[in-house]
Parts: structure tokens; sequence; C-alpha cells
């Protein structure tokens, strides 16, 4: 093969650029994610800081408030003393606002000024807990939080190393969350294949009406997944649902609530859509491979002697190994990070006995906002999903990109 030269490498630029922005981006991007203790519900936490920082807006906020109430509680301070503190604290908190005048957002801090802060939130707590006790003061629930909130206003550091990946090692949901998706996985992906390559074989006869056959048999996958799982869950239903009342009469349940309110029944119920609305994709792709494969060989095995199964086992599978490498291949990674089919079917449930990783991920970075756990999930998933394809290409020992 011809290498390519200088100039014909600039004609792949364009698709490494799409590649870098699309794809590796996000992953660099969630991997840097796992190693902070990044949470959006948390205003300490809420960005990626290798060093302390502070946070402006929530010391001007709270600056505003202790300075508004301590002046309201001026009149009851009958005290000379007291009152003395109480406006020496105020005058060393309009020198510390000059600190960060014409400052906004999250910004560096050094040394000096962090003394400062600190040493005026240790006195200010000090003197509100005493003024607390002397006298009855107008808002002496919020006061001492709203002191709080100027040492909140230091944020310390979110980086924690690899503490986020030793957690997620000891968290028993992810465990159970894997186990569900290895479970869905290759339980979907081996009903499919086997039932995706008998639909195959049946549409690549030569009969009447081919190609209405093989536009109606890809109905289910053309179908939008949340709207199929929604269509499946009327299905399932243990009142109304006629799949369910029909698995319960022939004895496969013993109740028709049974179907989507057991782990068993809602996992089984899971893998029974997702089969059918992916079948037909599978088929498409192993009725792509057999479609390359000459009737010449047949002819050959047949006057050779070979009957049907011979055929088959000795020409139409060695055959096929490309197509279904590329087939299983697609379809496990396609199923190994479901979202929404299990998502809109079961949310997970019952008891968490669906939950995916996906799904637990999902749960992890948008209910939670906790971005950096969720991360290490998401890293996790793509660890297994690199795994899978690297056993797949072993194992079938089929090289997809020759054309020998």
């Amino acid at each position: 093969m011809k290498k390519m030269g200088f100039r014909g490498s600039f004609f792949i630029i364009p698709i490494l650029i799409l590649i870098a922005v699309f794809s590796v981006w996000p992953v660099v991007q969630s991997f840097t994610y796992t190693f902070f203790d990044y949470q959006l519900n948390d205003r300490t936490k809420s960005g990626l800081y290798l060093n302390e920082r502070f946070n402006v807006e929530l010391y001007n906020e709270s600056s505003t408030y202790v300075n508004l109430f301590l002046e309201r509680d001026m009149p009851n301070i009958t005290d000379s003393e007291d009152a003395a503190e109480v406006k020496e604290l105020l005058s060393r908190l309009d020198q510390l606002d000059t600190e960060f005048e014409g400052k906004s957002g999250v910004v560096n801090i050094n040394e000096e000024v962090k003394n400062k802060v600190e040493s005026f939130y240790e006195d200010a707590k000090e003197l509100v807990a005493s003024l607390s006790e002397k006298y009855e003061l107008q808002n002496e629930k919020n006061l001492p939080k709203i002191v709080n909130d100027i040492d909140r206003s230091m944020i310390e550091s979110n980086f924690v190393g690899l503490a986020n990946y030793k957690k997620a090692f000891q968290d028993d949901f992810v465990w159970v969350a894997l186990k569900n998706t290895l479970i869905f996985t290759f339980s979907s992906v081996a009903l499919e294949l086997v039932l995706g390559l008998g639909m195959a074989l049946i549409m690549n006869k030569s009969m009447r009406g081919q190609g209405f056959i093989r536009t109606s048999s890809l109905i289910p996958w053309a179908i939008p997944t949340a709207v199929a799982a929604l269509m499946w869950s009327y299905l399932y239903d243990g009142t109304a649902g006629i799949v369910a009342q029909m698995f319960a009469s022939i004895g496969l349940i013993n109740e028709p609530t049974d179907l989507l309110l057991t782990s068993g029944g809602a996992m089984t119920a899971a893998i029974l859509a997702d089969v059918w609305k992916t079948t037909p994709y599978m088929a498409l792709l192993l009725l792509a491979g057999l479609q390359t494969i000459p009737n010449s060989l047949y002819e050959a095995g047949s006057i050779d002697g070979a009957d049907k199964g011979q055929q088959f086992f000795r020409i139409t599978l060695p055959l096929l190994k490309p197509a279904i490498l590329v087939a299983l291949l697609f379809r496990t990674l396609d199923a190994f990070r479901v979202f929404d089919l299990i998502y809109v079917l079961t949310g997970g449930g019952p008891g968490g006995s669906t939950e995916t990783l996906s799904i637990y991920s999902y749960k992890v970075m948008f209910a939670q906002t906790n971005f950096g756990y969720g991360s290490v999930i998401v890293m996790i998933m793509f660890v297994c999903v690199a795994i899978i394809a690297t056993i797949y290409v072993k194992i079938l020992g089929a090289n997809v990109m020759e054309k020998n």
C-alpha cells in the first residue's frame, strides 16, 4: 500500500479536529473531573480549584448583612465596652471590604489577606456569641450563620487525587450497577444475535415481497427508544397490560404486577423490550455480511455433498465472522451504556435492581450535582467498554479493516 504523503495528510486534518473536539476532549475533561470533589450544589466546590481561592460574591453578601444586623442592634447594646467592640469590628469590616473592591467571582488570595479574613471571622464569631448571651438581638438566629458564611468564603482546594476512585471501588451501588449492566448487556446481545441471524437468513432468501419484509422488519428499530419504552410500560402494566396478563395466564409469573415490581421480572422486561427493538438492527448488519458471500460457494458445497447444516457451519459462519464482529461490537457497546430504555421503563427500580452504570452516573451527576464522583463512574464505563472491544477482537480474530 502506498504511504500517504505530506500533502495527502492535510486532507485528514478536518476529521482529526472533529475527533479531537467531539471525542477526545470530552473524555479528557471527564477524566480531569475525577480528581476533584466537584459539586455544583456547594459554592465552595463548584469549580476545579488546585489552590486556595476566595469567593468575593459570598463575602460581599455576608459582609453587607453583618454590617446591617450589627448596626440595627447597636441601640440594644447598653454596655459602653461592648458597643466599642462592635464599632471596632465594623471598622475592621470596612477596611476588609476595600481589599475586594472591583473584584467578583472566585479569585486568588494572598496569605496576608487570608489572615485578615480568618482573624476577623474568629473575632466576629466570639463577639456575636458574647452579645447573644447578654442582649436580645433582633437577628440572634441569623447573625451567627451570616458570620459563618464569611469563613465559608475561603475556598479550599477541592483536588482529591485518587480519593474518588477509592470511594467508587468501595461503593456497593457501583458494583450492583455494574452487575446489572453486564446481565442486561450479555443477555440482550446474545438473544439479539441468535434472533438477528435467523432474521437475516430469512431476509437473504429470494422470495416474493422481499422488499416489504425487509422494510417492515425494521419498524421496531426505527421507533425512538423512549417511545418504545413508554409503549412497553403500558404492555407490562400490572393492571391493564396485555403482556403482563399473558405472562401470568401461562404461568411465567404469579401475578401481573410481578413483572415490573420484582427485581427478576423488571430486568426480564427490560431485556425483552431491548431485544424487540434492536434485533432488526442486528439482522440488518448480518444481512449485509450475508450478501457479500458468493452463491458459487454454496453451489460448490452442494456438489461436494454438503447439506444445509454443513454449508451453514462450514461456509456461512466463517465468512460471516467480520460482520458478526461488527454487529456484536456495535450492539454490545450500545447495550452497555443503555439509559433511555430503562430510565423510562423502570427508572432503575425496583430497589435498584435494574439500575445500570449510566443511570447511576446520571443520578450522581445531575440529581446530586456531584460531577467529580459521577465522572469516575463514567470512566469505569469507558474502561469496561475498552475491555469488551478488545476481548471481541481477540476472541473472534477478525480484522475488520482488512479487505482480504
